[in-house]
């Protein structure tokens, strides 16, 4: 038997490719869920539209029509601090004391996050309000109810500028795939989805890949500390574009980290050297 074994796990990557780029490996495959989970839509809607009031207005009708605690995705902190405030006082208000309101995402401490993940106590209920970040393998006790917003914030980066931005967009198909599969970890389960499903059909399958839309420097600033100047000596699912690369080569020439030596090639100074072993952005 061959001495290392390697196993490429994605809830949500086009397999075939990943297959064809590691020269034919075998596809085990699984649902992703081991229960039924039965979706309900809602009305269509769009990105201008303000997202907590309708996910408050669907966690409350959750509430009402199921049993269980319910994971809610939203796109971001702040709309999930917004959607908790909200949502602690209306159910104060409505004499539910046993349901407690707990956010998830990736700035909490440990501690808090914990506290979103554990079980809740014996006759209790609880709603976790996360981002994306319990799209993963991450399990959270006791959900059986999921409400999709159908947002996810992502990093862009934007050529011109040079910089990172921030933006809202509608998750794909694979990803409303995953989250609806929470519902269904434990047992049967029950997935509200705040839009359409005349909308839903017309959501891209996959996300775009990062590498085709992130700030490429520290993925360049890798490259030259490996020897590695041009992308084309590589294997790539998705390779870097080249526009984008040149601009990231340009910015690690400025930094001092990168000049162009005799023979036309690009390398590493002293000083980016030193900046490949550092965890940080090399502007930084």
């Amino acid at each position: 038997a061959p001495p290392l074994k390697l196993l490429v796990m994605s809830a949500t990557l086009d397999h075939v490719a990943v297959a064809e780029l590691l020269d034919g490996a075998p596809v085990v495959s699984s649902d992703g869920r081991q229960y039924p989970v039965e979706t309900r839509y809602g009305a269509a809607y769009q990105l201008r539209d303000p997202v907590v009031p309708a996910v408050v207005q669907a966690v409350l009708r959750a509430v009402q029509e199921e049993d269980g605690s319910i994971l809610v995705f939203l796109p971001g902190q702040r709309e999930i601090m917004t959607a908790a405030r909200e949502l602690t006082g209306l159910l104060r208000a409505g004499g539910h004391r046993d349901i407690h309101v707990l956010p998830l995402y990736g700035g909490l401490s440990l501690e808090r996050q914990q506290q979103a993940i554990l079980p809740p106590a014996p006759g209790e209920r609880k709603i976790v309000l996360s981002t994306n970040l319990a799209e993963t393998s991450l399990t959270i006790e006791g959900v059986s109810v999921v409400v999709d917003s159908g947002l996810v914030r992502e990093a862009v980066f934007d050529p011109p500028t040079g910089m990172t931005r921030l933006a809202t967009r509608r998750i794909t198909r694979a990803s409303a795939e995953q989250r609806q599969g929470r519902a269904g970890r434990l047992g049967p389960g029950t997935c509200y989805r705040l839009w359409s499903e005349q909308q839903h059909r017309r959501l891209v399958a996959r996300a775009t890949p990062e590498i085709l839309q992130a700030d490429l420097a520290p993925l360049a600033l890798q490259l030259l500390s490996w020897g590695v100047e041009d992308t084309a000596e590589l294997a790539w699912l998705d390779r870097p574009p080249e526009g984008p690369y040149r601009q990231a080569i340009a910015v690690l020439e400025r930094c001092g980290a990168a000049f162009q030596n005799d023979a036309g090639r690009f390398q590493l100074t002293p000083h980016g050297v030193r900046l490949a072993q550092m965890p940080l952005h090399p502007r930084l």
